[in-house]
């Protein structure tokens, strides 16, 4: 009978896992789609397998072994008998190029044949320069990276860009197209080429983070897989372009962002309000490494750009010892500089909840009123709630509850929506 923990044990491999799967198989076949489709192959069988035989010793070798031999299918069924399948085959014992045969010799196969942990790194970071590549449009680069790099999915993506999910599904598959047309090589470009991509890199791994630290759907509020692996990205970028202040602007901005965790949840998962926070819980470790990137990127001396000032609001956060204590006047001026630098919705939505802290609700609300009326953010919680909150502070009930009651509706994430219910409910 199958265990439906086999089929647990395989999601929870491939949330970790894949990112560096797919790479690997990129850089043995040169062909990224093809990678993609190998990757999604091995998984399948994996579904069929773990839960009917148990969770092999090493989960990710395996589903790395199912995809090179895979690629070897692909190659015969191509008539492609060349250098590449021999490079393929390369230490597979006999048998072990036939789709779906069990290994000769499975220790070795697990432990020696397919895993190789010093190019783990290399491989992820030639994956998001890959999918970086200027013959992709800005949106095509950051769609495709965040599907295959972070492991997000379309409806997820689609929520980061406030678009169609359909829209996104395009975008990924146009892309994956493009990269394949343009025969484009798996290798982590030169310096001159990382320099043109840099952007739209920094760009994907905030987003990994940003859904990471926020998730936008599910039961648990900090999706820290993905957190995680979006700091180790930006501490790899980081060492790679030391003398570019963005790129330690963004790792600033993730340490101290991610050394409020701790605190964030409460014993059951449950969301605690920054108010609310147990500050001695903060990563005091995070934030001194969080402060010293901040200063990194102040050294450079070009000026912080978005990341950076992002960061040195979170460093106003870190260094108060309450909300009531936080220097608020000096968070709404670097909000009105990265509006000027990167003009949102998002960034003016957030000016606003610091000119509410800084000069009262009365102050924040027509900012609040006036995107609204734009029809910013139509599609997220963000807006409804601040100005629920807004509302509240003003004594406005009615209204408050209006739109506590849209942010609880247009909310995805479960743990996020009981916070809201609990807004209404104190509400009376």
């Amino acid at each position: 009978m199958a265990d439906p923990t086999g089929r647990e044990a395989v999601a929870a491999v491939w949330r970790i896992e894949s990112a560096r799967i797919v790479g690997a198989l990129a850089r043995y076949t040169g062909d990224f789609a093809l990678a993609e489709d190998l990757a999604q192959e091995a998984l399948a069988e994996a579904l069929v397998t773990w839960p009917r035989d148990g969770e092999p010793r090493n989960p990710a070798g395996w589903l790395l072994t199912v995809g090179r031999r895979r690629a070897i299918d692909a190659f015969r069924r191509r008539s492609a008998l060349d250098e590449r399948y021999a490079v393929l085959a390369h230490d597979l014992g006999e048998g072990g190029a036939v789709s779906g045969s069990a290994p000769v010799d499975p220790a070795r196969d697990a432990e020696d044949v397919l895993w190789d942990p010093d190019q783990i790194d290399d491989d992820v970071l030639a994956l998001i320069f890959i999918s970086c590549h200027p013959v992709l449009s800005r949106e095509a680069r950051v769609a495709l990276t965040l599907r295959v790099v972070g492991g997000l999915t379309s409806d997820e993506i689609a929520r980061a860009f406030l678009v169609p999910t359909a829209t996104v599904q395009a975008r990924i598959t146009r892309a994956k197209k493009t990269l394949g047309a343009a025969r484009v090589p798996f290798e982590v470009p030169s310096a001159h080429e990382r320099a043109e991509r840099l952007g739209s890199v920094l760009s994907v791994v905030y987003l990994i983070f940003t859904e990471g630290s926020s998730a936008s759907s599910g039961g648990d509020l900090i999706r820290f897989d993905l957190a995680s692996e979006a700091q180790r990205l930006a501490r790899v970028l980081a060492r790679l372009v030391p003398n570019e202040p963005e790129a330690q602007g963004l790792l600033a901005l993730l340490e101290l962002t991610a050394a409020r965790f701790p605190a964030r949840t409460g014993p059951d998962g449950e969301p605690v309000l920054l108010e609310d926070q147990d500050r001695r819980r903060w990563d005091r470790a995070a934030i001194r490494r969080g402060r010293a990137a901040l200063a990194n990127a102040e050294r450079v001396g070009r000026g912080l750009g978005a990341y950076g000032l992002q960061a040195a609001i979170a460093e106003c956060h870190s260094v108060a010892t309450s909300v009531d204590a936080t220097d608020w006047e000096r968070i709404v001026l670097i909000y009105e500089a990265l509006g000027r630098l990167a003009p949102s919705p998002v960034v003016e939505l957030n000016r606003a909840v610091a000119v509410s802290m800084a000069q009262g609700p009365a102050a924040a609300l027509p900012v609040v009123d006036e995107l609204a009326a734009a029809g910013a953010l139509s599609t997220s919680h963000l807006l409804p709630t601040v100005r629920g909150e807004l509302l509240t502070r003003l004594g406005r009930i009615e209204e408050a509850r209006t739109e506590l009651e849209l942010a609880a509706r247009l909310c995805g994430n479960a743990r996020e929506q009981a916070v809201l219910e609990r807004k209404l409910a104190d509400l009376g």
